[in-house]
């Protein structure tokens, strides 16, 4: 005979081991003591069993995974255990074990998800009419009853007000405001709160040393955050982990690399490469984080989260009791709220917000992805309040870098002269334009007026030169508005050709040397008067940045 600690049972030669369990099931609360960040919920129900007064219809409301389900269970129980202890079931008597192993007949849970037609409902009525064969009452769980078809609620109405003595209705929902006001109305309502990451990562630790694993309490504490409030989908990716990292102590590493999530020093990287405008350390960050196999979806969610904090921390002096970082992070992120603006921090948690409801409908993630970090790297890509303020902090940026002050109580006389910048060499002038050429050279603000930004923006600040072969040549030195013209070519000549009526041969050219590009091809604005809407400054310093 195998001994207690046995984990199967052997027989005919074979060792048949025990089912695994998940440990959202293993665990679940039996008592109302068990239920996790519940209070006023179990108390309320505990004083109604232990004075007899149990009402006829529950409805349990609140995110997934906060103990509704389980909440119904013990009281189920409850109503129909043969010696309740102080408002709780005894989880001993026939009755009790009964329920819960489910073969209890008068303790019915039904999916509403799935059973959710009238002719499902009218079986429930009609069973109503028969008394407990085994306890007191009879109990209906009804799960997900939002799910319900609007004649199957209104099957339940009159039941629902007024059911047997021996019947209780307990119906559970994540979406309240989709229950109809007359069921409202039959229900004693009970809202479900989410549960705080603290009392999630407790019960994790405590349930770490009841299966005899280890694990880090950061690695834990970062399980509890990504439940969002949820004790079952904590448990959950626990197993998760556990299963991946089998026998080991579960690290926080283990965790990031199970659930595709990143650190947070890796934000904190990107987020300086975004403000200096780095975008190629920008895709060379993100391209790491996709070789390492990470969700797109969660990194932007992530990302979006740590800049909620950092907005916190810019605007609140008290915003470290409601961030949950370790001393460590928030000391870098105190650091990083001083290189930027509250409405910059704003504009990147907007993009990332339009993006996240974007790539869960794209096949394109990581080129979705890309051109948003390429976006809030440039500023002068967007038009609103919020990108000006962007490239305020990027022009006073560069001022800061390129001006040098003296110190303090030093004579300016005692500073080295600056050396004069060298002259520019300015690109020789062509012999003769043609007459085409000249005309959209005279009209080059009227012609690119109608093209919606950016376009209209990367035309406006193109070198408008002459090529060797005669044709009309646009130079750039910024290879992000290069590609966004040469790309598109059409854009400019279908505008040339709506305005003059005429087809005129575009070519473009990459010169990402400005010296080199001011004296190889030369500006033809400088050489014909053009219209009055092009002599309009673009940027806000008047200045164009080609």
């Amino acid at each position: 005979m195998p001994g207690a600690d046995t984990p199967g049972i052997i027989a005919t030669g074979v060792l048949f081991q025990m089912a695994y369990q998940a440990l959202y099931r293993k665990y679940r609360p039996s008592t109302f003591e068990e239920v996790c960040s519940q209070k006023a919920v179990v108390e309320t129900l505990k004083n109604q069993l232990k004075s007899g007064h149990i009402g006829h219809a529950y409805l349990f409301c609140g995110t997934r995974g906060t103990g509704k389900t389980s909440v119904a269970k013990i009281f189920a129980k409850a109503v129909n255990c043969e010696n309740p202890k102080d408002g709780n079931p005894c989880g001993e008597c026939p009755t009790c074990r009964a329920i819960a192993n489910g073969s209890a007949m008068n303790v019915q849970e039904i999916d509403a998800a799935s059973n959710n037609g009238v002719d499902n409902i009218r079986e429930i009525i009609q069973d109503t009419n028969f008394t407990p064969a085994q306890g007191k009452k009879k109990v209906y769980i009804i799960d997900e009853v939002h799910m319900l078809s609007p004649g199957a609620f209104n099957a339940l109405l009159k039941t629902l007000e007024e059911p047997p003595e021996y019947v209780v209705f307990i119906l559970a929902t994540t979406e309240v405001h989709k229950i109809l006001p007359t069921i409202l109305s039959r229900c004693q309502r009970y809202d479900f709160k989410r549960i705080p990451v603290d009392v999630i990562t407790d019960r994790l630790s405590e349930l770490m040393g009841k299966e005899g694993l280890e694990a880090e309490e950061k690695a834990l504490r970062y399980i509890a955050k990504s439940a969002d409030g949820a004790m079952r989908d904590a448990l959950s990716l626990l197993d998760q982990c556990l299963a991946f990292h089998y026998g080991e102590k579960l690290t926080y590493e283990m965790v990031l690399d199970v659930l595709g999530a990143v650190d947070t020093e890796v934000f904190s990287g990107l987020l300086r490469s975004i403000l200096k405008g780095d975008v190629v350390g920008c895709i060379s960050i993100l391209n790491d984080m996709v070789m390492e196999g990470r969700d797109l979806v969660q990194l932007t969610t992530d990302f979006n989260w740590y800049l909620r904090n950092l907005l916190l921390l810019k605007v609140s002096d008290r915003a470290e009791e409601i961030i949950d970082l370790s001393a460590e992070n928030l000391a870098r992120m105190r650091e990083e709220t001083s290189l930027t603006e509250e409405k910059v921090i704003m504009r990147y948690i907007r993009i990332l917000s339009e993006l996240t409801g974007k790539l869960r409908q794209t096949s394109q993630k990581r080129v979705m992805v890309e051109l948003t970090l390429i976006k809030m790297c440039i500023p002068e890509m967007e038009r609103d309040e919020d990108s000006l303020a962007d490239r305020v902090r990027k022009l006073e940026t560069a001022i800061a870098e390129g001006v040098k002050i003296a110190p303090a109580g030093q004579a300016s006389a005692q500073a080295a002269p600056a050396a004069p910048a060298a002259p520019v060499k300015k690109a020789p002038l062509p012999a003769a334009v043609p007459e085409e050429i000249e005309q959209v050279v005279k009209n080059w603000g009227s012609i690119v007026a109608p093209v919606p930004d950016p376009h209209r923006e990367g035309l406006r600040n193109a070198v408008v030169s002459l090529g060797n072969n005669g044709h009309l040549l646009l130079v750039y030195t910024s290879e992000v508005k290069y590609n966004m013209i040469a790309n598109r070519p059409e854009i400019v000549t279908d505008a040339i050709a709506d305005y003059l009526g005429k087809k005129v041969e575009v070519d473009f050219r990459l010169e990402k040397d400005r010296q080199t590009a001011v004296a190889t091809y030369p500006d033809l604005r400088s050489l014909i008067h053009v219209d009055e809407i092009e002599m309009e400054p673009d940027d806000d310093d008047g200045t164009s940045d080609f």
